[in-house]
């Protein structure tokens, strides 16, 4: 069985199947983000498509047998999450020639009934230790331009009216802010974590992203002088972030 899980949705870029160490965060394998079951990570991944608009609510999803390849687990395993979340009312399952597994058109509406304050805070909590780690290891090492296409995501959520379009510039920036400073593993790592939010954490309003957005500004601005502390504190203060 190949661990492809870097193939799932946008996520194919090659790497290790665990993320390497980071500094100031101990084994993530017993943290929050890891030792998901199957079925999890099949729920937590498609939330992610969800967010990130890969698939919409209406959208036939890949076979059983695509989704266990890409994520690297059973068939079988594959085949029981897909029925659990056509019972929860995530996904519809339609018969004959045109059927298959579909994102459910209430799939808003249902996630709003899974949020979860407390594995919500867990969650978040880890998200931000994870961060910290990988900012404060990687200010002073980034590379010329490799900054590049995080700025292109800060100035284009600067612009953007949709809050769907907000929410998924945001999720982008964070998934592509863990391969930029741990690799394409820690990235992977980051989309475990982000997809299980999706599911248990209310959408922030847009109000609150575009404030963000200045954190995520002022965290390019510090990478870039190479400046630790004011870095961290960036990553910090986006967590607490409120509109002005």
């Amino acid at each position: 069985m190949v661990n492809a899980a870097g193939k799932f949705g946008p996520y194919n870029q090659p790497g290790p199947a665990s993320p390497a160490p980071v500094a100031g965060v101990r084994d993530t394998r017993a943290l929050p983000g890891r030792g998901q079951t199957g079925s999890e990570l099949v729920r937590s991944r498609i939330a992610l498509r969800v967010r990130l608009k890969s698939v919409s609510p209406g959208d036939r999803l890949p076979d059983a047998g695509v989704l266990a390849e890409e994520l690297g687990i059973g068939e079988i395993t594959v085949r029981r999450a897909l029925e659990g979340m056509c019972q929860d009312g995530l996904l519809d399952r339609r018969r004959g020639r045109a059927g298959g597994t579909f994102v459910a058109p209430g799939w808003d509406t249902v996630v709003a009934l899974m949020h979860d304050p407390d594995e919500a805070a867990s969650l978040d909590a880890f998200h931000l230790l994870l961060e910290c780690g990988l900012v404060a290891r990687g200010a002073g090492e980034v590379q010329p331009g490799r900054l590049d296409g995080l700025q292109a995501l800060v100035d284009e959520m600067a612009l953007a009216e949709d809050p769907a379009r907000l929410l998924e510039l945001e999720t982008r920036f964070h998934l592509d802010l863990a391969e930029v400073l741990g690799g394409a593993g820690i990235r992977e790592f980051a989309a475990d974590l982000l997809g299980r939010l999706c599911l248990v954490l209310p959408a922030p309003e847009p109000a609150v992203v575009r404030a963000r957005n200045r954190c995520h500004a002022d965290l390019l601005t510090e990478l870039g002088r190479g400046a630790m502390d004011p870095a961290v504190r960036a990553v910090k203060a986006h967590q607490h972030a409120r509109p002005s």
